[in-house]
Formats: structure tokens, C-alpha cells, sequence
């Protein structure tokens, strides 16, 4: 028997395995070397981008916001001024010196250590990311640290400009304020490119054209290694900052000053109308505060402050209070009578100072022991409450004086160009059913007929209804922008052209024959001595609204002027003075120097003097 060594197979099938795994090898080395060549190649740019983009570091520089001006385009309402913001850059703070280099950067700030351990928190140690300390540095600061600079190892400084209100008082609600951008803005507002650190409009004007105020910001560029560390000291502006559009309002600042003295320091508020366009010539809202402070290290402790305070300094009253609107509601009623011919306008109603209805007893507030016999032009005239309660109840009828009240746009928005404006409101039967359960009843409609009762209106919506007169039953939204233009050029890249937001059915002759009484009341009925310029022809209509209160009542005048002239001509005014004023029927006083001032051509104090009223104005020291 023969012994045989192991065995290895054939020569063929070894050949086999070695062409198989060389060719598997070369698939393989195929493979990579397509895909070396698709990220080198194909993919080459993208990557050498990504790269790029990671050993570059990216910082924003903050647009400039666009500047306000009034209609003139002259000097700016508001403006930015050089401030500087102090930031720390965690990682460059040496740990043994951490303490001490917060300790000294708070005495500087005069801030408390801890405000700055809040931001700068353990866990960002080692970050090189700059963390914003405190904004509107004033230049003194950054000197003193620039000449300590060795003191303050990590700390940083750039320029970072704030909002400057030159022209603050009466304009302070027009304008608005901006403010720090909060959690649920950027929920909202993220998609339109604002981040966490955006400055925004939060109130007026700055709120409502933020998106043009802010313009867009720039973007430099740090090459740092993989911790975040600068690895070079220079820097390269890829994108420049663009400031924002300039605004120019609608607002006539001569008109406002002049509105805002003759209103003072009392609660209410004014407006000045140009009915054939709707451009707000003047808005003023008493009380007012400084905007300036929302930009101080103060800031937070004076917005707590505002809203803490009983006189809501804050609320824009032409726009964000609803009062009942009283007798310049009867304009309305005169109105509705004269286009339904609900009650012949020559036939008399006797007022003998009060009328019985029900259970209860209506008297007329103007005159105690009546007037007598009153037509509708007298009884406008003489703003006779038995005359319109007896109309409006028995003749007119509720259901055509809410029709009436929404014709004129009492209880919808005006639509004007900032935010907050409310609708008021014009109740119906149906609605008390709903919120009471109760019927409504004849003494709810003669509250209705004299402006009183659960009707409520805004100072703004008043002067709409006026400008509805005016015009022969058209109403263009109130606006406050007039123009948008270019920062560097000053060419206009935007005019606001007059839009119609109502036009009513009510006839041409009954308009004229509403303007023809409304002039009745200024010459010959319960504003003949009040209204007493000789500068300008003033129609208009009071209205003093009860509150609950025997001593004092909210003070109404809407009017127009030039009565006889053509409407492009006229201005449209509304004062409202609030009965938390003590009482001195102020509303129509303070419209008659508005019109002596505008329309003469003369200062606050002139046309008082002109008017012979300087003896009605507050002495100081006298209360309000």
C-alpha cells in the first residue's frame, strides 16, 4: 500500500480562484476611483465650498433703519444715533481672572455682576462666539474701556446704532417705538428673514412698516479654526449693510404742535382730517410718554412702569378708546330723517324739557325748562334731546338708525396705517337679546338717537363720519404714510394715492342740506361763542356724553372748515376731551384755536390771545 501527499487541487482550478479575486479587486479599485473622482470632480465645488464656509466665520452688522419725516420732508421726526453695544467672548476670558474681568466690566456698566453671569454661562466657557452684555453703550464708556483694555481680557465692543426720536409729545403714538424682537415675534415673524437679535417696530409707524424701516443687514466674515478661535485679524465684508427706506408721513407738523397745545394736559385726544384725501394731518392722544427711554439701560423698568399707570400712557386714544359719541350722533339721525323723509324736517316737536316714557322720565340735558318748538334744524341746532328721542323712537325706528350708524362706519374699523385700531360698536336688538336676554325697548332706542347708551365710537371713526358729510357721501381710508423714498437719493419709491373705503347712498341734496345745518349750529345754536374765529367758516356739531357721573361729562366737537369753500379745501377736526378731566366743556374752545392758528396762519399762544382766551387757560401750578 503507497502513501500520497495531500492535495491541493489542479493547476486550473488555483488559476480560477486567482482571476476571481483578481477581478474583484479591480471592481473594487474601480469603485473608489469613481467615487474619488465624483467628490474631486463632480462634487468638487460643493465641498470645497462646505469646507470653506466652516473655517469661516460669519457676523452680522446691523442695517440702519430708515429715517421719519413729516409731510415736508425738512428735518426728520427720528433718526439713528451712534451707540455701541459691549460684548464678552467667553473663551478669551482667562479663568483665574473671570470674576474680576466681570466684577469691573459691571461697576463700568453700572449693571450688577450677576447680570452678566446670566448671559455668560458656564456652559459657554468655551465659546468664541461674542455674547452681547448691554446695548446703547454711549462712546464715553467704549473710551474708558478702550484706554483699560488690558483690565477687560475677552471683552469686546461694536457699533451698534439706536433710535433717536428728536420729536417725541404728541407724536409719540404715531411714530411708535422699536424694541428687542421676543420669542413669539420670531415665531411668527422668522420666515421673512428676522432673527433672534433683530431690533423691531413694536408700536405706530415703526410697527406697522418694520419690513421697510429695517432694511437689510450686511454680513462680515472671521476665518477662525475648529473651536471657533480667530486664526487671522483680518476681516472682509462680504455683504455691505442697505439702511431702510426713509418714511414721510401724512402728518403737518405746525397742525400737530397747534393740536397738541390746544389740547394740553387733559385726557382725550385730537384729529385733524383731509376729508378729499384721507391723509391724517394731526393725531394727538394726551397722555403721551418719551420713546427715547425704551432704548436705555432703564428700559425694562420703564415700559413696567407705563403699564402700571392708571392713565394708560400707552393706549392711543384717537384710535384704541371707544366713547359714546352723544349729540354729534345726531348728524347721523339728521341724516337718516332727511333721506327717508321719515318726519317732515319743517314740522315741530314742543320740548318742554323732558318727556315721559314707560316708568321713567327723559329729560333734555341742554336746556332745563325746554326749548319750545323745534323743527330738525333747530332741534340739530339747539341739539334738542326731545326732538331726536321723539324722531328716532316713533319715526325713524331702530332698525334704520343702526343701518344709518353703519352707513357713516361706526362699528368697523377705519383701516388706518398702525396698529390697534378698535371698532367701536353699534348695538341692535338682536344683540341684546343674545348678551342680555332681554327685549329691546323704546328707551334704548331713544338712548341710540342722541349718541348714548351702548353705542361706542373712536375719535378716528367720528372724524370719518364727518368727512362722509363733507364729501357727498364718500370716505377714503385714513392713512398715515405719504410717501416711501430711496435713503441715499431721496427719490420717492412709493406715494400712497387716496383710496375710497366707503361710499354711501344717501342723496347730494340731502348732504347740503346736513352741511347747511351743521353751519346753523356754529352760528346760531350751542357753539356761537365758543367758536368765535374770524379766520376760517366752521360747521360742526357738538356732543357731551353722559358717564355716570353729576359733575363732569366727555366733551365733543366734530367740525369742518371752510364751510363755504370747495372740499379739497376743508380740514376735518374731532376733539374728545374725557370726563376724568374736570369739567369746562374744553372740546369746542380747544377746536376754536386750532382753526384761528391753522387758518391765520399763527402760533398756540397768538391765537389764544387773538381769540380773548387767554383767561380760560390753565395757570401753572392750576390743576388739570
Amino acid at each position: 500500500m503507497s502513501s500520497r501527499g495531500p492535495s491541493y487541487g489542479s493547476n486550473s482550478s488555483i488559476d480560477r480562484r486567482i482571476r476571481t479575486l483578481g477581478s474583484v479587486s479591480l471592481g473594487l479599485f474601480i469603485v473608489y476611483c469613481c467615487y474619488l473622482f465624483s467628490l474631486q470632480v463632480v462634487r468638487g465645488g460643493e465641498y470645497r465650498s462646505k469646507a470653506s464656509n466652516i473655517a469661516r466665520q460669519s457676523s452680522q452688522i446691523p442695517a440702519q433703519r430708515g429715517e421719519i419725516y413729516a409731510r415736508d420732508f425738512g428735518q426728520p421726526l427720528v433718526l439713528n444715533t451712534d451707540s455701541f453695544a459691549i460684548s464678552v467672548i467667553p473663551a478669551n476670558l482667562p479663568a483665574q481672572r473671570r470674576e474680576e474681568v466681570f466684577s469691573k466690566l459691571a461697576n463700568l456698566l453700572q449693571i450688577k455682576s450677576e447680570e452678566i453671569k446670566r448671559k455668560v454661562v458656564p456652559a459657554y466657557y468655551h465659546l468664541y462666539q461674542a455674547i452681547e452684555i448691554r446695548a446703547s453703550v454711549p462712546y464715553a464708556i467704549v473710551t474708558k474701556l478702550a484706554e483699560r483694555l488690558d483690565e477687560f481680557p475677552g471683552v469686546t465692543w461694536q457699533s451698534k446704532p439706536v433710535r433717536n426720536y428728536v420729536e417725541t409729545g404728541s407724536l409719540t403714538h404715531v411714530v411708535g417705538y422699536v424694541g428687542d424682537i421676543t420669542r413669539d415675534e420670531l415665531k411668527i415673524l422668522y420666515n421673512k428673514g428676522y432673527q433672534s437679535s433683530d431690533i423691531i417696530g413694536k408700536a405706530g409707524i415703526e410697527k406697522q412698516y418694520d419690513l421697510n424701516l429695517r432694511g437689510t443687514d450686511g454680513r462680515e466674515y472671521r476665518m477662525v479654526d475648529v473651536k471657533g478661535k480667530s486664526i487671522t485679524s483680518e476681516k472682509t465684508v462680504i455683504d455691505p449693510p442697505t439702511m431702510g427706506a426713509n418714511l414721510v408721513l401724512t402728518i403737518d407738523e405746525r397742525m400737530q404742535k397747534i393740536a397738541e397745545s390746544a389740547l394740553g394736559q387733559r385726557m382725550g385726544s385730537v384729529v385733524i382730517l383731509k376729508p378729499t384725501t384721507g391723509e391724517v394731518l394731526a393725531m394727538v392722544s394726551y397722555p403721551w410718554y418719551d420713546p427715547n427711554q425704551f432704548s436705555g439701560p432703564s428700559a425694562g423698568d420703564e415700559y413696567a412702569r407705563l403699564l402700571q399707570d392708571t392713565k394708560n400712557p400707552l393706549m392711543d386714544r384717537a384710535i384704541q378708546s371707544s366713547y359714546p359719541p352723544a349729540s354729534t350722533f345726531k348728524t347721523v339721525l339728521t341724516t337718516g330723517v332727511i333721506e327717508e323723509k321719515a318726519f317732515p324736517i319743517d314740522k315741530k316737536v314742543l320740548c318742554l324739557g323732558e318727556i315721559s316714557y314707560g316708568d321713567r322720565v327723559f329729560k333734555c340735558h341742554i336746556k332745563k325748562p325746554g326749548h319750545g318748538w323745534m323743527d330738525l334744524a333747530g332741534g340739530l341746532m339747539q341739539s334738542c334731546d326731545i326732538y331726536f328721542w321723539t324722531v328716532g323712537r316713533d319715526y325713524l325706528g331702530v332698525e334704520r338708525i343702526v343701518e344709518y350708524a353703519k352707513e357713516f362706519g361706526y362699528g368697523k374699523l377705519a383701516g388706518i396705517d398702525i396698529p390697534g385700531e378698535i371698532e367701536g360698536f353699534v348695538p341692535t336688538p338682536q344683540w341684546k337679546d343674545r348678551r342680555f336676554h332681554e327685549k329691546w325697548l323704546g328707551g334704548d332706542t331713544m338712548n341710540l338717537s342722541i349718541g348714548q347708551g351702548y353705542l361706542l365710537v373712536t375719535p378716528l371713526q367720528v372724524a370719518d363720519m364727518m368727512a362722509m358729510v363733507v364729501n357727498d357721501g364718500v370716505v377714503y381710508r385714513p392713512h398715515l404714510l405719504k410717501e416711501l423714498r430711496d435713503p441715499g437719493s431721496g427719490a420717492i419709491l412709493r406715494r400712497v394715492d387716496p383710496e375710497i373705503i366707503m361710499k354711501s347712498r344717501v342723496s347730494h341734496e340731502t348732504f347740503a342740506q346736513v352741511r347747511a345745518d351743521l353751519r346753523l349750529v356754529v352760528t346760531d345754536g350751542t357753539v356761537k361763542f365758543p367758536i368765535s374765529t374770524k379766520a376760517v367758516t366752521v360747521a360742526g356739531k357738538t356732543g357731551t356724553a353722559e358717564v355716570g357721573l353729576l359733575d363732569r361729562w366727555h366733551s365733543w366737537f366734530v367740525s369742518y372748515g371752510p364751510w363755504d369753500a370747495a372740499p379739497e379745501e376743508a380740514i376735518v377736526v374731532v376733539v374728545m376731551v374725557e370726563a376724568t378731566n374736570p369739567w369746562e366743556w374744553w372740546a369746542p374752545y380747544a377746536s376754536n384755536i386750532i382753526y384761528q392758528a391753522i387758518f391765520a396762519n399763527q402760533g398756540y399762544e397768538d391765537a389764544v390771545d387773538t381769540l380773548g382766551l387767554r383767561y380760560l387757560i390753565p395757570r401753572p401750578g392750576r390743576a388739570e
